[in-house]
């Protein structure tokens, strides 16, 4: 284990849950001078009490060690609100619903922010049917490219994984689709929205024929 709880850590959370060292103490079973000395960096709390330590001030092991308690706020699981996390060894996807404490290969990722679609991750998106056909311009190298695309609903998300030398392309039934991420290898994530307004299955906002001369525009500017 490369990190442990700190005192910091365990006074901040301590006095954020408005106990006492000697109340924590009765908690865990361990004098207040016990806690005293952890708190002051005179000692180390057994690796047996993390877990009962975690439980008296409501938060995981993972966030004990790291410090980094999570404050999530989207109970209703609005999937518009989904964090990505990907890690920058192996390049593993993982998605959340919310705030989540991820590690990947031991280190500990922070969720992506997402940028609107800029002129060098130009996005083309045709309605086909009851589904969006999704084209993004990338030269999709082995060192640069798009990792994933994902479109999310209020409830719901399909993602289609991408490789380097494949196509940066991908199909989503639309079904209330109101925000498309994707994500390169190294400018990051990215978004667009889609859908005219709020759950409107039927006013999917393509604006095809704008596309069209902003992809021509782009063949004549990119080649």
């Amino acid at each position: 284990m490369n990190q442990y709880v700190t005192g910091a850590v365990i006074k901040e959370l301590r006095e954020k849950n408005k106990m006492t060292q000697l109340q924590l103490a009765e908690i865990l079973g361990v004098s207040d001078k016990t806690v005293s000395k952890w708190e002051t960096a005179k000692g180390y709390p057994d690796i047996t009490l993390l877990e009962p330590i975690a439980e008296a001030f409501k938060v995981s092991v993972t966030e004990l060690i790291s410090g980094n308690t999570i404050h999530n706020e989207n109970v209703s699981a609005n999937m518009l609100r989904s964090k990505f996390y990907v890690c920058p060894l192996c390049g593993n996807v993982i998605h959340s619903m919310g705030e989540a404490a991820i590690h990947c290969h031991g280190i500990q990722l922070s969720p992506l922010d997402a940028d609107p679609t800029d002129e060098n991750h130009m996005i083309f998106i045709e309605r086909v049917e009851d589904e969006y056909y999704v084209r993004i311009d990338h030269s999709m190298t082995k060192e640069h490219y798009i990792s994933f695309m994902a479109a999310a609903t209020s409830d719901g998300i399909q993602m289609v994984k991408l490789y380097p030398e494949g196509r940066s392309e991908a199909r989503f039934k639309i079904n209330g689709v109101r925000r498309i991420f994707f994500y390169c290898n190294r400018d990051g994530l990215f978004y667009i929205d889609p859908v005219a307004g709020i759950d409107d299955k039927e006013s999917g906002y393509d604006n095809y024929q704008e596309r069209k001369e902003l992809e021509k525009a782009a063949k004549m500017l990119f080649g």
